[in-house]
């Protein structure tokens, strides 16, 4: 029986068109654009502006772009997964608007919380679908807007996150292209440096917890740095050792955007050359859920069927991992 992996047949994306640049940060901030790109990376961020619009509006457009590259119509899809931190409302599924706003009627969908490693955790899931044999169109979007969630007076956390969204289309393949293998890991000693203090069951919001800003990102950076260098690079490594690939044979590393030293370790550890590496972080900053699809949105053009990509991503939990994925198309 020929073997059914899930691959990649197209891509949308999206981000708001409001910029806060570095040099906008600093008058709401004590920051400045030096401090900010040498210990960073970003230059500015994309911020969504639109009264009353959250993550599913820009899910959606990721969405309907995709549906429109692919040519796909809305009563072909199955399923829809959305990785997402930041969801319109505590309930129902933001995966559950952005269907309803598109017009999926035959599909199921639902939400992945991963934190930054959303994006990876639901493509593992979604290719599951696919290479099962139940799915032939399976949907993955990963959208943040973490604005909403943001402390603009905290200098550790205001000047990393940026909102976007994007989105692919999962369909089986027969050929070896596609989802190639996954790594996936996590540690529950990661809730105690990264996590947003309030607004769940065991602290609903109050007056309080309102007053006391714990409705926004709190960070311990340190450790969280640590296990980021090191977790990203290790899984990343892992899967290049258990496929027996060399520097060579990777056409690209997609990493998270989430710092340009984790980057940059995680690239040098893999023996990548810097034009071997995705980045877009000085433009977008730290998108969360939306940060691989975006990469791959922004290079697009410059992949050919059958080039090894290895995406990689630590996120909040703590979770991270890594996907082996071989491009299934050339630029269209």
């Amino acid at each position: 029986m020929t073997k059914i992996t899930a691959a990649i047949t197209g891509i949308g994306a999206y981000v708001p068109d409001f910029i806060l640049t570095n040099d906008e940060l600093s008058k709401m901030v004590d920051t400045t654009d030096e401090w900010i790109m040498s210990r960073i990376g970003i230059k500015e961020r994309h911020i969504l502006k639109e009264e009353g619009e959250g993550t599913s509006f820009m899910g959606v457009k990721a969405v309907n772009e995709l549906l429109e590259k692919t040519q796909t119509s809305v009563e072909e899809i199955d399923l829809l997964i959305c990785a997402t931190v930041t969801p319109d409302h505590v309930f129902p599924a933001t995966a559950n608007i952005i269907a309803d706003k598109v017009g999926l009627k035959g599909a199921f969908h639902f939400d992945v919380n991963a934190g930054c490693s959303g994006f990876l955790y639901a493509l593992a899931t979604g290719a599951r679908f696919v290479e099962s044999g139940q799915y032939k169109k399976v949907i993955i979007v990963g959208a943040d807007k973490m604005s909403s969630i943001v402390d603009y007076t905290d200098r550790s956390v205001s000047p990393i996150f940026g909102d976007g969204a994007g989105a692919v289309m999962l369909e089986p393949n027969t050929d070896g292209l596609g989802v190639i293998d996954m790594i996936l890991e996590s540690d529950g000693v990661g809730r105690h440096y990264l996590h947003q203090k309030a607004g769940g069951s065991v602290k609903p919001s109050t007056h309080e917890t309102i007053d006391n800003r714990e409705h926004f990102v709190f960070q311990e950076g340190k450790p969280v740095f640590k296990w980021a260098v090191s977790k990203m690079a290790d899984v990343s490594v892992e899967m290049m050792k258990k496929h027996n690939l060399t520097a060579d044979d990777i056409h690209y590393l997609v990493p998270h955007q989430a710092n340009m030293r984790i980057i940059s370790a995680t690239a040098k550890r893999m023996g990548l050359a810097p034009e071997k590496v995705m980045i877009n972080i000085e433009k977008y900053g730290n998108t969360t859920a939306g940060t691989l699809p975006l990469c791959i949105a922004d290079y697009e053009n410059e992949l050919r069927k059958g080039d090894n990509l290895i995406l990689s991503a630590f996120g909040a939990g703590f979770t991270w991992g890594a996907i082996l994925l071989k491009w299934a198309y050339d630029p269209k």
